[in-house]
């Protein structure tokens, strides 16, 4: 067989990894684009090229995305798009054996994300301006966002039939569409309900999203940057001084949880957790808070020594 252009196989290899390992779109576009770095960084432009790069070569590459300055996690998601990608080739018999078998990825350390304490997440939902259309939307999204956990992603994409504000919980769709049942807290649920009945309803959704919960103010379904903006103004406005982000509404939901006495398992169901050692990092947000319930409640902190 002659050799394949190298944008036939990023195509395919596109096609594999939606259709084949159930990766959601924004996933599958961050490999691609990692993987274009190294097509273009190495001049590739064939299966030809790709089948004769070496361990060396590849090690090379990763070192220059080092000299360039990109930050340790950021080289990391490279060499695991990477090590997908060569994984692929080597199933089409293009590469054998994988080359990125021998490429270890850069140590990044632990990473605790940012949290917001109960009264700040308070904050921001308050400066909402509830006398307008937008604020009480606004304050919906921030309310479920935090109240279920949700990604931006799964929140721009929540449709009407997916959300039972009666019984207050939600069906999400998540990575890999993987889909996990979610409840809602009483606000959550009676803002979206609110919103839906009112100010929605004033909306002419656009073709496409005529199910889609929170629009524009043109119908369409809101962009994760949108949401990102709306969020950092109304942390700005709330005199908030961290960096804020959705994320963060869904940190500090898991965080909250956790310190109220949450189980762990539970946690990771409902942030639609894949492994366990995801939902864990949030142990280490919580210990200080968890140490001091230990100090006031334990038996042996409690009670003077038994000898």
């Amino acid at each position: 067989m002659g050799a394949v252009s190298a944008d036939t196989l990023l195509r395919r290899y596109g096609g594999y990894l939606r259709l084949e390992r159930g990766a959601a779109a924004n996933t599958a576009e961050a490999y691609l684009r990692d993987v274009r770095k190294l097509v273009d960084a190495l001049a590739i432009t064939d299966s030809d090229g790709l089948s004769a790069l070496t361990a060396d070569d590849l090690r090379c590459f990763v070192g220059d995305l080092h000299d360039l300055g990109i930050a340790p996690r950021s080289q990391a998601r490279i060499v695991s798009g990477l090590k997908s990608f060569f994984h692929y080739l080597r199933i089409e018999g293009i590469v054998d054996p994988d080359p990125m078998m021998l490429i270890e990825s850069p140590k990044t350390g632990a990473h605790l994300p940012q949290v917001l304490s109960i009264e700040e997440v308070d904050a921001i939902s308050g400066a909402c301006d509830t006398s307008t259309p937008l604020g009480r939307r606004n304050r919906a999204i921030i309310e479920t966002l935090y109240g279920c956990g949700l990604r931006v992603s799964e929140l721009c994409a929540l449709r009407l039939p997916q959300v039972n504000t009666r019984e207050m919980f939600m069906l999400v769709t998540g990575k890999g569409d993987k889909q996990r049942m979610v409840p809602m807290s009483p606000v959550a649920a009676r803002l979206i309900e609110d919103y839906v009945a009112t100010d929605r309803g004033e909306r002419t959704p656009r073709r496409g999203d005529e199910d889609i919960v929170f629009l524009n103010n043109r119908g369409g379904r809101l962009t994760r940057v949108m949401i990102f903006y709306i969020i950092r103004d109304l942390a700005a406005r709330a005199g908030i001084v961290k960096e804020v982000s959705p994320h963060t509404l869904r940190h500090s939901f898991a965080t909250h949880l956790l310190e109220g006495g949450a189980n762990l398992r539970a946690i990771q169901q409902m942030l639609g957790h894949e492994s366990i050692a995801t939902t864990q990092i949030y142990l280490h947000t919580s210990l200080p808070r968890l140490r001091a319930q230990i100090l006031r409640f334990h038996p042996r902190n409690r009670r003077p020594d038994p000898e």
